[in-house]
């Protein structure tokens, strides 16, 4: 018996058990995802408090990390607390009507070819006029309340949200716009049922994009005038050079910042979990 008789048969993959393989190989671990930040973060600590140390730089001029979370243990229950909860507010809720004027303002460019082309070019243009000139002006209209805060938040935010909606509803698969008139469908059964589904990876992408500068509105809404929240906070720390409780503000912002990028992230695995089928 030869060598080539013995030898059992090859059994070729099916389809499903080849896509398997693929699948896994694309899945990325959770702990590489999770490992690599945190190496830096200790690396960054760790350069941080050797130049502090080291270099005996004083507390005043750039403070050490146990300086820093200490003053943020102190100052929490007095003042911190209130500022960070005033400052979450004002970013939640501006962040929320970003999204629904963006929204409102994607589908109308969007359903509309003179809208587009009279309104979309206004947009980009608006985002030339600094936010620093606009805070002033509502602070004047509306006074110290959590209204011009709200305005500056989603003022700053419902441009990233627009572009990145309309860029998806307009980069729809053709052949499914095909389907649904075959099918007979309508306007609205097309909007509802294919371009907005498929729109939703690019939507989502907007929002964690603004989900960054949420944070830069809200600080900035508070210096143009306040009397709570982390940027009036930052306020009142400068000038007397307490760099560790700026230091804990700025922590705050971007622990608040991180969380709500996050929160995005899980909202899309849930609205549209076939957006990170292709993702490493």
């Amino acid at each position: 018996m030869t060598s080539a008789q013995s030898s059992p048969p090859r059994t070729k993959p099916d389809g499903k058990t080849e896509q398997r393989s693929r699948d896994a190989q694309r899945v990325t671990p959770r702990w590489r995802r999770v490992v690599p930040p945190v190496i830096v973060l200790i690396v960054v600590a760790t350069i941080w408090d050797l130049v502090v140390h080291l270099g005996h730089v004083q507390d005043f001029i750039f403070p050490s990390l146990e300086n820093v979370f200490r003053s943020l243990g102190d100052n929490w229950s007095g003042v911190l607390a209130s500022a960070t909860w005033m400052t979450f507010q004002e970013m939640l809720f501006g962040f929320l009507i970003s999204i629904a004027v963006a929204v409102m303002i994607s589908l109308a460019l969007h359903t509309s070819a003179t809208l587009r082309g009279a309104i979309y070019p206004l947009l980009i243009g608006s985002q030339a006029v600094p936010i620093v000139v606009i805070g002033p002006i509502l602070a004047i209209i509306f006074g110290y309340s959590i209204s011009p805060k709200l305005i500056i938040v989603a003022i700053t935010c419902f441009f990233p949200i627009v572009v990145s909606l309309v860029d998806g509803l307009s980069s729809v698969d053709p052949d499914l716009i095909k389907v649904m008139r075959t099918l007979d469908g309508g306007r609205l059964a097309t909007l509802f049922r294919v371009e907005i589904p498929s729109a939703l990876p690019s939507f989502f992408s907007g929002l964690r994009i603004a989900a960054v500068y949420a944070p830069i509105g809200a600080v900035f809404g508070e210096y143009a005038g306040s009397q709570n929240g982390l940027g009036y906070v930052l306020i009142q720390a400068t000038p007397q050079l307490n760099t560790d409780l700026v230091f804990a503000a700025v922590f705050l912002l971007t622990v608040m910042s991180i969380l709500l990028f996050v929160l995005l992230s899980l909202l899309e695995k849930i609205c549209c979990p076939w957006a990170g089928k292709g993702k490493k």
